[in-house]
């Protein structure tokens, strides 16, 4: 028979309190995490001069883009063409699309993160005169993406978060992820010209 646990009261009084404060600080984070990672919908969608979609979770986020564009009749759409097993359904619109198209264009990042998507977004937006931009990404990458698209350009950027399903575990991840790129994005800005960001 293992031998019983010592009681609560026998832990030190500051220990105690040590472990209550860890636990309510994880707990306050999980809340903010919910918050700035899978509730991020916009109260409201209109229309922008180009949808853009970010490269990855393409199954999940092109169908967005896709709807976007269409409901909204918005003139261009913009894929991140990455050639990731992630990004297949992007990567095989572009693949066959026919060059040059007025409605459709597809951009090659050149870090292939949401960096370098970034400084090309402002690029195209500066290129093509856009005065906005609507933004499709996970919702747990919105808050970022956002924040620096908002660093690269003065256009108007609109997210537009897709819907992941992804376990408790996969969205814990996510969580701890986005929460250092978060960090990061806000100390080290990408870009020095400030837009209206999201």
């Amino acid at each position: 028979m293992p031998p019983p646990l010592p009681a609560l009261t026998a832990v030190p009084r500051r220990v105690r309190r040590a472990l209550a404060a860890v636990l309510g600080a994880v707990l306050l984070w999980l809340v903010v995490a919910v918050q700035l990672f899978v509730n991020v919908d916009p109260l409201s969608v209109h229309r922008t001069d180009a949808v853009v979609m970010l490269g990855g979770a393409a199954a999940e986020r092109l169908p967005v883009a896709l709807r976007l564009q269409r409901e909204f009749n918005v003139p261009v759409l913009a894929l991140s063409h990455t050639d990731t097993p992630g990004n297949a359904a992007a990567d095989e619109l572009c693949n066959t699309a026919a060059f040059p198209s007025p409605d459709l264009i597809c951009f090659r990042p050149g870090g292939m993160d949401t960096r370098s998507e970034a400084d090309v977004i402002a690029d195209l937006a500066a290129a093509n005169g856009w005065r906005s931009v609507t933004v499709v990404t996970s919702s747990y990458h919105v808050t970022r993406a956002g924040r620096l698209i908002g660093q690269c350009t003065t256009a108007d950027v609109q997210m537009v978060a897709s819907h992941s399903v992804l376990s408790p575990g996969q969205w814990l991840r996510r969580f701890v992820i986005e929460t250092g790129g978060l960090i990061d994005a806000s100390l080290r800005p990408e870009c020095t010209v400030q837009g209206s960001g999201m």
